[in-house]
């Protein structure tokens, strides 16, 4: 007689879903051989020694052209310091004079998951602390449950190096725009609303963007225009010159708190 199919596996599929969700430590997809990278993008993605926790290179296969860090044409009528996210090429732009843009490579939510429109840049963080939300606790006891208390910010915290915290009307929104330990997952859509970064990214743009700083995130009907790189191979040290008026006066917040005292970092 055929057995028949039960539900269980929809089940625990579907329990894995939270805000901002991450797989800690699932392995990647075998990635095929792809162009070879000029040597000034790959030092851009090599291990950072000089941070509180390893930050380890990003491995060749996993780096794919699209998604190094450049500064690329962008005409919009954002105002220069704005982050733009457009979900559906994968890339976060930090808006420039002139018509420029750098942009980055980033994965975003699966389908039905996303954050669209506007937000402000309310805190920053360092190798930030990730406690899952209550919903997350609901949905997989078992797989977060023990991070109840919270997870320490660190080289396997799935936050990454860094973290923005998106606000919209003074409320946080459980998005963040962080790190990951999936290099892998760059470009391509994988967690449940959030923005991550390579965490040499994310670096790179949490010293370049202060808080207060405002974010578009585009639906289906706001697009991004098609961006192409500005020079063929723009360096990093290029890129600090055109933006370091964006880094002056960003210092990190202090922590919002909840009613218990302690510091408001749920969600992934």
């Amino acid at each position: 007689m055929r057995p028949v199919l039960r539900l269980p596996a929809l089940l625990s599929l579907a329990a894995a879903l939270g805000a901002c969700s991450a797989s800690m430590g699932a392995p990647g997809p075998v990635a095929e051989a792809g162009p070879r990278l000029p040597a000034d993008a790959v030092r851009r993605y090599a291990a950072i020694t000089d941070e509180p926790f390893p930050v380890d290179a990003v491995e060749p296969r996993d780096l794919k052209a699209r998604n190094v860090r450049q500064v690329v044409d962008y005409p919009t009528r954002q105002p220069p310091g704005t982050l733009v996210v457009d979900p559906y090429r994968r890339f976060l732009y930090l808006v420039m004079e002139g018509g420029k843009a750098m942009r980055y490579g980033v994965g975003v939510g699966k389908a039905g998951f996303e954050f669209t429109g506007e937000a402000t840049v309310a805190r920053k963080a360092s190798w930030p602390r990730w406690t899952p939300t209550p919903d997350m606790l609901r949905r997989d006891p078992e797989r977060n449950g023990r991070w109840a208390g919270g997870m320490p910010g660190g080289a396997r915290n799935p936050l990454g190096a860094r973290a923005l915290y998106l606000f919209k009307d003074g409320k946080d929104t459980l998005y963040r725009i962080h790190g990951t330990t999936e290099p892998w997952s760059i470009g391509e859509a994988v967690s449940s609303g959030c923005i991550r970064m390579l965490n040499q990214d994310v670096i790179d743009l949490h010293r370049r963007v202060p808080t207060g700083t405002k974010v578009v995130v585009l639906g289906s009907h706001g697009t991004a225009q098609a961006a192409r790189p500005a020079a063929p191979e723009t360096t990093g040290s290029l890129d600090r010159a055109r933006l370091d008026d964006l880094t002056r006066g960003a210092p990190e917040a202090p922590e919002p708190l909840t009613d218990d005292g302690v510091a408001n970092d749920d969600g992934l």
